[in-house]
C-alpha cells in the first residue's frame, strides 16, 4: 500500500492544539488499535464444482474458479497433500483467479469425494487423471491455448500434491512450468533411506490415507511386508521408485521453482537438491527456496510461498517479462525471537545461483577412539530426534532447535560420538557435511543412525539442527567396512567456542532396526567435511516500516480525528425510539464499486432482523454479502440508505457497535499462550472491564472444554474456530455476526459450530451467518435472507423459503404396510406416495393441500407425527438466483 503523506511544513503549522491529539493518536496506532478497510470489494471469481470421469472409470471431485468477465487466461491446477481433499487449495485456486488465472482443483482418487483406490501417484493412475484433467482444461472457453488441445498451464501443489506437479511436467508436455512444494523426487530414498525403513513416517502414510485397504492392493501387500520384516525389499523400492518422478528426470523441461522445508525428516532437502540437478541439465531454469518449516512443523511461510508462486506463474505462464521471480537460491534463517509473540524471527539469505549441498567445503578435525555400540533386543528403548508426523509437538522439537535448545536423546551404551575441537569463529553450515568411518559389527547387517550435533560451551545439552539424522545400513559388516556418510542437508550457524559432534547411534525411534541384538564397532577414518556455501548472504535486516510511517501517520490521524469529529456528530441521524429493540434494521443500503457510477455492490437492500432469531445470509459469489457485512460493522460507509442497531445508526466508530460481535475470516492468536490467555488479553486489549467479558459464559457457550488450558499451537482447526468464535462472543453482545464459520472444518466440528450458534440465539440474542453450505444453513437458521448482484431476492423464514415445493414428509410414529400405502396412493390429490426410513415421501396432485392430506391419512389410521415440506433449501435457493451460483 502506498501511503502519500503532506510535506513536512504543512504539519509543523497544524495548530498548537492539536499536539494532543497527534500524541493520542499515536499511542493507539502504537498499540495497534486502528484498522484500515478497504473500500473496494475483491474481484468476483466464479465457481463450479463438477464430478468428472476419468477413462478408467473413476470420478474426480473438482472445482473450477475463473476471474469475472470474458477472455482467455492461463490455467492453473492446484493438488492438494496426501490426506487432504481439494477444499485445502480453496483459497489459493481464488486468490489466482483474482489473478487472471483459470484455477482447477481436484480431490485426488480415495480422497475427499473422489473414488478410486490411492495409488501414490501411479503414472498410470493419479498422473494419467491429471492428463485428463488438462485435456478438460483445453476445452474451457475460459482457458488460453498455445495450439488445439494444448492449454497454457502450470502446476503447483505441496507434498503428495508436490510430486504429482513434478511427475505431470515428465509426462505430459503440455505442461508449461511447475511449483513442486516439500515433496519427493525418489519415494523410494524417502522412505527407504540408505536401506533403513523409514516405519513412523510409512505407518503416517498409511493411516492418513485411511488405512491399508485404501490403497491399490499391491501397495497394501508392500507396506505389509516391509512392515513386517522391518527392512525394504528390492521389489518394495521397485514400486515405490516407478512412483516418483526421478524415472522421467530427462524429460521435466518446464520452468521449476522447488520450495523444500528445512524441518522436514519426511522430505528433506536433499530431495529437492536432486530434483534441481536433474531439472537444471534439461536446460530449464530452475530456482530452489529453503522455508523454515516442512512435515515436521514450523513456520511454512504460506502468505510468500504463494505470493512467490504467482510471480513465478506470472512469468512463465502470462509471459510477464517484469515479474520478479525471485533469487534462485533462497533459504530462511532464524534471527532471534520477537519479544512480543515468542516467535522465531524469520529472515532471507539469497545467492545468485543454487550452490547445491556441497558449496564451499572446510575440513575439521574430529577426535576420538574406536568404540563399541550396542544395538539392544527388539530395538528398544530407540533414540529420539524428530517426532515424525505429530504435527506441531514435532515442529516444536524443530522449532526450539532452531533457537539454540536441545531435545534429541541418545542412550549410554548405544551410540558412539567423536567431537571438533572448539571453534575459532562463527560457522554457517549450508548443505550436507560428509564423514568417512569404519564400521564393523558381530552380526552381517547393521543399522547406525548419523547426526551431528552443535555443542555449546559449559556442558549444556547438544542441540540436533533441525532434528535430522542420516541412517545407514551396512551389509557384510562382520568383515569390516569403511563407509562415507552424508548428513542430512541443514543450514544452521555454529557459534564461536562451540563444538561440532558427531554421534552414531545404533537406534531411531522414526526408523526399523534390526530385532537381533549385536555390538558395532566404530572408529574414524577422516576429517568432517562441511559445507559454507560462501555465495549465500543475508541482507542486513532493515528497520521496521513503522519507524518511518507511524509518526506521519499518527499526525495525519490526529488531524483527521480533530476536523470531522464535529461534522460526524452533526449528521449522525438521532437513535429512533421504535427500533430500540430491534437488533437489525436496514433499509434502502447502497454502496457503488470505487470509481464507478453505475455499478453497484450492494443496491436498494431491505431487512429487518429479531431477537432470537438465527439469520442466514445467501447469496452466490458476487452477491454483496461481505460488502453489506462490512458496512454493518463500520468498515465502510454506504453511498445511500442506513443500517440501524438497535435503533442506533451505524456510523465508523459508533459506540452501539459494542453490541456487535463479529467473527470474519478468522482471529489471529498468539500460539504460545493458551486458549483462555488469548481471551484475556484481548478483551484486556479493549479497555473495558473484566467482569463485563463474561468469559466462563461464551466459553460454556463454545464448548471448547480442557483445550483451553492447552497452547494454542495445539489446537485443531475446528478448536481455533470455536475460539474465534468464543472471542467474538466475550462480552456477550446482542448482534453476533460470523462470516462462513464453518470454513475448513470437518462434519464432526461443523455439527458443533451449529449447536454453538442455536445455543447463542437461544439466549435471546440474534445471530447473522453468511455461509456457502446450504445444508448447514437448513439446519441452523431460523430465517434468510438471499441476495444476488447487491438486490434482495427473498427475505423469510426458512421454512416458508424452502416450503413452496409439492412434496411433503410425512413423519409416522410406526411403518406403513403396503395395502394403506397403496391407499394413500389411490387418493384423488395424492400424485405419488413412497416409503422412507422415518415415514412417507407424499408428492401432491394441483390443488392438493396438507390440510386435506392430513385429514385423509387420520382417516386412514396412519400414525402421523409431523409433516413438512420436503424441498431443500438447495433447491430454494438456486430456483431463487435462477441457477447462477
Amino acid at each position: 500500500m502506498d501511503l502519500r503523506w503532506p510535506g513536512p511544513r504543512g504539519l509543523l503549522r497544524a495548530p498548537r492544539r492539536l499536539l494532543a491529539a497527534g500524541a493520542a493518536a499515536l499511542l493507539l496506532a502504537g498499540a495497534g488499535t486502528w484498522t484500515a478497510a478497504s473500500l473496494d470489494d475483491p474481484p468476483a471469481v466464479h465457481r463450479t464444482d463438477r464430478t468428472l470421469s476419468t477413462a478408467a472409470g473413476v470420478r474426480l471431485d473438482t472445482s473450477y474458479f475463473t476471474p469475472a468477465g470474458t477472455g482467455r487466461h492461463p490455467a492453473v491446477l492446484l493438488a492438494h497433500g496426501f490426506g487432504g481433499s481439494k477444499d485445502d487449495m480453496r483459497r489459493q485456486a481464488e486468490d489466482l483467479a483474482r489473478d487472471g488465472y483459470a484455477v482447477l482443483t481436484w480431490s485426488a482418487r480415495g480422497f475427499g469425494r473422489s473414488t478410486g483406490k490411492i495409488g501414490l501417484n501411479d503414472p498410470s493412475g493419479e498422473v494419467a487423471d491429471v492428463t485428463e484433467l488438462i485435456d478438460w482444461l483445453a476445452r474451457q472457453p475460459q482457458v488460453r491455448l498455445d495450439r488445439p488441445g494444448d492449454p497454457r498451464v502450470g502446476v503447483a501443489g505441496a507434498s503428495y500434491g508436490g510430486a504429482v506437479a513434478l511427475l505431470a511436467a515428465g509426462h505430459d508436455r503440455r505442461v508449461d512450468a511447475i511449483v513442486p512444494q516439500i515433496t519427493y523426487w525418489n519415494l523410494a530414498d524417502a522412505l527407504f533411506p540408505n536401506g533403513v525403513f523409514k516405519k513412523l513416517w510409512a505407518g503416517v502414510f498409511v493411516n492418513s490415507g485411511g488405512g491399508c485397504t485404501a490403497f491399490e492392493p499391491e501397495l497394501c501387500r508392500m507396506y505389509q511386508r516391509v512392515a513386517r520384516s522391518g527392512q525394504p525389499d528390492a521389489d518394495a523400492r521397485r514400486l515405490l521408485q516407478e512412483r516418483s518422478p526421478s524415472p522421467v528426470a530427462g524429460r521435466i523441461r518446464v520452468p521449476t521453482l522447488l520450495v523444500q522445508g528445512q524441518e522436514d525428516s519426511l522430505f528433506p532437502l536433499a530431495q529437492a537438491d536432486a530434483a534441481a540437478r536433474a531439472v537444471r541439465a534439461n536446460g530449464a531454469p530452475v530456482d530452489v527456496d529453503w522455508i523454515a518449516g516442512g512435515h515436521d512443523g514450523g513456520d511454512l511461510e504460506t502468505d510468500r510461498v504463494q505470493a512467490r508462486t504467482k510471480t513465478w506463474f506470472d512469468r512463465y505462464l502470462k509471459g510477464d517479462t517484469s515479474a520478479g521471480t525471485g533469487p534462485a537460491f533462497r533459504v530462511t534463517r532464524t534471527s532471534g525471537v520477537d519479544s512480543t509473540d515468542g516467535a522465531a524471527v524469520l529472515r532471507g539469505a539469497t545467492a545468485p545461483a543454487y550452490p547445491g549441498l556441497e558449496s564451499g567445503p572446510r575440513s575439521i578435525p574430529l577426535t576420538g577412539p574406536a568404540q563399541h555400540v550396542a544395538n539392544p533386543a527388539g530395538g528398544s528403548p530407540p533414540a529420539v530426534s524428530a517426532l515424525p508426523g505429530l504435527g506441531d509437538t514435532g515442529g516444536s522439537l524443530a522449532r526450539l532447535s532452531a533457537l539454540g535448545v536441545g531435545a534429541a536423546l541418545d542412550f549410554p551404551g548405544q551410540y558412539a560420538r567423536f567431537d571438533t575441537a572448539p571453534l575459532r569463529s562463527d560457522l554457517r553450515i549450508t548443505g550436507s557435511p560428509t564423514v568417512t568411518v569404519h564400521i564393523g559389527a558381530t552380526s552381517d547387517d547393521a543399522v547406525l543412525f548419523a547426526k551431528l550435533y552443535d555443542v555449546a560451551p559449559g556442558g549444556g545439552r547438544p542441540v540436533l539442527p533441525a532434528q535430522l539424522v542420516t541412517p545407514v545400513r551396512v551389509t557384510g559388516a562382520k568383515t569390516g567396512k569403511d563407509v562415507t556418510l552424508t548428513l542430512p542437508a541443514i543450514d544452521h550457524e555454529v557459534l564461536k567456542g562451540h563444538r561440532l559432534r558427531l554421534v552414531l547411534a545404533s537406534t531411531d525411534l522414526g526408523y526399523a532396526s534390526p530385532a537381533a541384538p549385536a555390538t558395532y564397532t566404530v572408529s574414524l577414518k577422516s576429517d568432517l567435511t562441511v559445507p559454507t556455501a560462501p555465495s549465500v548472504t543475508t541482507a542486513p535486516a532493515p528497520l521496521p516500516a513503522w519507524v518511518w510511517w507511524l509518526p506521519a501517520a499518527g499526525a495525519v490521524l490526529a488531524l483527521a480525528l480533530v476536523l470531522t469529529a464535529r461534522r460526524r456528530a452533526d449528521v449522525t441521524p438521532a437513535p429512533d425510539p421504535a427500533l430500540a429493540d430491534v437488533p437489525l434494521q436496514i433499509t434502502g443500503l447502497t454502496k457503488r464499486y470505487a470509481r464507478s457510477a453505475d455499478r453497484y455492490a450492494v443496491r436498494d437492500l431491505s431487512f429487518r432482523v429479531e431477537r432470537g432469531q438465527v439469520l442466514g445470509l445467501l447469496g452466490p459469489n458476487g452477491a454483496g454479502k461481505t460488502t453489506t457485512l462490512r458496512m454493518l460493522m463500520g468498515l465502510i460507509r454506504p453511498d445511500g440508505g442506513e443500517i440501524r442497531v438497535f435503533g442506533h445508526a451505524v456510523r465508523p466508530g459508533a459506540p452501539v457497535l459494542s453490541r456487535v460481535g463479529a467473527f470474519v475470516e478468522g482471529a489471529g492468536f498468539l500460539p504460545h499462550l493458551s486458549g483462555r490467555d488469548n481471551l484475556r488479553l484481548y478483551w484486556q486489549a479493549t479497555g473495558r472491564p473484566a467482569e463485563d467479558a463474561h468469559l466462563d459464559e461464551a466459553l460454556r457457550i463454545a464448548g471448547l472444554g480442557e483445550a483451553l488450558e492447552r497452547p494454542v499451537r495445539t489446537y485443531s482447526q475446528g478448536m481455533r474456530q470455536r475460539l474465534a468464535i468464543a472471542q467474538a462472543m466475550l462480552g456477550l453482545p446482542d448482534l453476533l455476526i460470523l462470516d462462513e464459520p464453518t470454513n475448513g472444518l470437518d462434519p464432526p466440528q461443523i455439527r458443533e459450530m451449529r449447536e454453538v450458534m442455536i445455543r447463542y440465539a437461544a439466549g435471546g440474542r440474534t445471530v447473522i451467518v453468511s455461509s456457502h453450505l446450504l445444508a448447514e444453513v437448513e439446519q441452523t437458521c431460523t430465517h434468510l435472507v438471499v441476495m444476488d448482484r447487491g438486490r434482495l431476492v427473498q427475505a423469510g423464514p426458512t421454512g416458508e423459503i424452502t416450503g413452496n415445493g409439492d412434496t411433503l414428509l410425512v413423519g409416522t410414529a410406526a411403518p406403513v404396510e403396503q395395502p394403506v400405502l397403496d391407499k394413500i396412493a389411490a387418493l384423488p390429490q395424492v400424485a405419488s406416495a413412497v416409503r422412507t426410513e422415518d415415514g412417507l415421501l407424499v408428492r401432491l396432485e394441483s390443488g392438493g393441500t396438507a390440510d386435506g392430506l392430513v385429514v385423509e391419512l387420520v382417516r386412514l389410521e396412519v400414525p402421523v407425527t409431523s409433516l413438512g415440506p420436503h424441498r431443500r433449501l438447495e433447491d430454494a435457493f438456486l430456483s431463487l438466483i435462477g441457477g447462477s451460483a
